[in-house]
């Protein structure tokens, strides 16, 4: 698998990253960095205690980094959780994790898959 292969299994847009980041060893770079990311377990977490401020802090950190990486399917369900925490729409948030969860764990597995097609 190549990286456009990729990007085109997690839903993401290779072209648009390529031309922000210029060079297909750096947007490599950051995907493998995008597996350490901790912000959606802290949001997963932070849902889980209640602590809305947090998970929405949380939420939008990982909104901007899938916007920055082209990451489309894990930014457009990060988005609307985050929309829904803004407007306090705790319930809404709640119901949307389900399908984020997909979309983050999926782009995981995409990646690490990747990984190890690269010898790394």
């Amino acid at each position: 698998m190549n990286l456009k292969d990729c990007y085109i299994k997690l839903g993401g847009d290779f072209n648009e990253v390529l031309g922000r980041l210029r060079r297909e060893q750096i947007i490599q770079k950051f995907i493998y960095k995008f597996l350490d990311d901790k912000s959606f377990l802290l949001f997963e977490a932070s849902m889980e205690n209640k602590d809305y401020v947090e998970a929405l802090r949380a939420i939008h950190t990982l909104k901007g980094i899938c916007q920055n990486l082209s990451f489309t399917r894990l930014f457009e369900s990060s988005s609307l959780v985050t929309k829904a925490l803004k407007e306090d729409d705790w319930n809404k948030a709640l119901d949307m994790m389900p399908q984020l969860s997909k979309d983050y764990y999926e782009t995981i597995d995409v990646i690490v898959d990747f990984k190890s097609t690269q010898g790394e």
